[in-house]
């Protein structure tokens, strides 16, 4: 487990400590989340808008779960703000299903959701409202909102709680919560893990040696899906690869293949090592799928 993975959910008695030394910021950074949540009106696009979010940062499934929802709806919108991306400002990713700009402009879970969905139509944009406006313009009937959960919009909020929790219920950084755990009642719906939504993994493309590349949130919960591995080159959350570097382990490590996650394969599309994907699909409970299908239809 890496250094920043055993802070927030094992940590030892020296990060225990620094948890508890850095608690003032956390303090300052939970006022300055819960000003944001309070400051302006509430909006109302008159249109059907599903926000998918979570409190922890990063690693809940997010994006899986927003592909899921989105398969069973035509003229479907789905917003991000497109993490790490080399563009600025607001931009179209794809339009019904046709892959307007690259990779690295989209960022790699935007260009993920579009190269899944070939029906929908993917806006990356920090500022969510022009984002939605422009969902409109276009003509999408229904927008599903990454991350949106602290915004002020009429929308069903639905948020995620991980299987695997921090271990202290601090915000960051003390703790790994981006706003306070309570908030979890507030949700519109509350899908935890294991229990509302169970995910599949299925390896495509296995081979006899295959080494474990991946820059995911809290890659240990990787684990449990994992076959047998020659090893693993874990980095940061969206970190781009160095091909040449992947290159000259697999070589050390005589890997016949990379195992990566479909995260990572959009960011490998130019990689001339073999890759075996881990293929991820969400089982949603039906329940909550009706639940979305009522609010949907509540604007027909």
């Amino acid at each position: 487990m890496r250094f920043i993975d055993q802070y927030f959910y094992k940590p030892n008695f020296w990060q225990k400590i620094l948890a508890l030394i850095v608690l003032p910021i956390s303090l300052l950074y939970y006022i300055a989340a819960t000003i944001r949540r309070h400051i302006g009106f509430l909006k109302d696009f008159h249109i059907p808008i599903i926000s998918v979010g979570n409190l922890v940062a990063g690693g809940s499934g997010k994006t899986p779960f927003i592909i899921e929802i989105a398969k069973d709806y035509q003229d479907v919108a789905i917003i991000s703000r497109g993490y790490k991306r080399k563009s600025k400002g607001l931009l179209i990713v794809s339009q019904k299903g046709k892959i307007l700009v690259s990779q690295q402009d989209a960022g790699d879970e935007a260009y993920l959701i579009a190269k899944t969905l070939t029906h929908a139509t993917i806006i990356v944009s920090k500022k969510r409202v022009p984002a939605i406006k422009e969902a409109k313009k276009l003509g999408c009937k229904i927008i599903l909102l990454d991350d949106g959960f602290r915004f002020n919009f009429k929308k069903l909020n639905i948020l995620l709680k991980p299987k695997l929790e921090p271990y202290f219920k601090f915000c960051i950084p003390s703790g790994i919560y981006r706003e306070k755990p309570s908030l979890y009642k507030s949700a519109d719906i509350l899908a935890t893990e294991g229990i509302d939504y169970q995910r599949e993994v299925k390896i495509i493309n296995p081979t006899q040696r295959m080494l474990l590349v991946t820059a995911i949130a809290n890659p240990s919960r990787l684990d449990e899906y994992l076959p047998n591995v020659i090893g693993k080159l874990t980095f940061r959350d969206h970190y781009v690869f160095d091909i040449n570097y992947l290159q000259s382990q697999a070589i050390k490590q005589k890997a016949s293949s990379l195992l990566v996650t479909q995260k990572d394969e959009v960011k490998l599309q130019d990689c001339p090592i073999p890759l075996s994907i881990m293929q991820l699909r969400l089982q949603i409970n039906p329940i909550i799928k009706k639940k979305i299908s009522h609010y949907i239809e509540s604007y027909a």
